[in-house]
């Protein structure tokens, strides 16, 4: 969808972005909350580009992701992956999925529903264009490099939640149940 905006409107929005510190996993709500959980990627390394087979410009299919360091008295998994350079207040959301099994885990890659897979039929939450699926990385042309954040959270229950939940929905009903947190950068930029 942003591959056809021109590089001069994402050159001139360049300074416009929420920045890492607006990220979820970062909230003052959950500042508190031990970031004990590793997560990782067979794709991509902490920091390093996601290949372009899990973008807008490639096969549109969600990551390989893993976590571990899950406390035992964890009820539910939850990820959250948002984009912290988005020219827009907030960090973009990409996808959520809530309520995943309790445990260490891992999602193959293809595995969220997206515009390049059906996916699994875990429910998922609205990605900012109001679509319940991962939307993959999709920066401006000339915006520069975006960093893209696959956050895990540890929560103490189930969390009860619409069919298609969005940010805000999610982050209020985790707020008092994540009992850990972790999370993973890759970037990406459209030149």
């Amino acid at each position: 969808m942003l591959e056809h905006v021109p590089s001069a409107v994402g050159q001139a929005l360049k300074s416009f972005r929420p920045g890492v510190e607006k990220l979820t996993v970062m909230s003052p709500d959950f500042a508190d909350v031990p970031e004990t959980l590793r997560v990782t990627s067979s794709a991509f390394a902490s920091g390093g580009t996601i290949p372009v087979r899990f973008t807008e410009d490639g096969a549109k299919l969600s990551p390989p992701l893993a976590w571990a360091g899950v406390p035992a008295a964890t009820a539910a998994i939850v990820l959250l992956v948002e984009d912290a350079d988005s020219p827009t207040p907030s960090p973009l959301v990409h996808a959520i999925a809530w309520n995943l099994a309790g445990a260490d885990g891992a999602l193959e890659e293809g595995m969220l529903k997206s515009e390049g897979s059906g996916g699994w039929p875990q429910a998922l939450g609205k990605n900012s264009f109001f679509r319940a699926e991962y939307l993959p990385p999709d920066p401006p042309a000339g915006h520069g490099q975006h960093h893209y954040a696959f956050q895990v959270f540890a929560v103490d229950c189930a969390l009860d939640l619409d069919d298609e939940p969005g940010r805000g929905a999610l982050i209020e009903a985790m707020r008092s149940h994540v009992l850990a947190k972790g999370y993973l950068i890759g970037t990406y930029e459209r030149m």
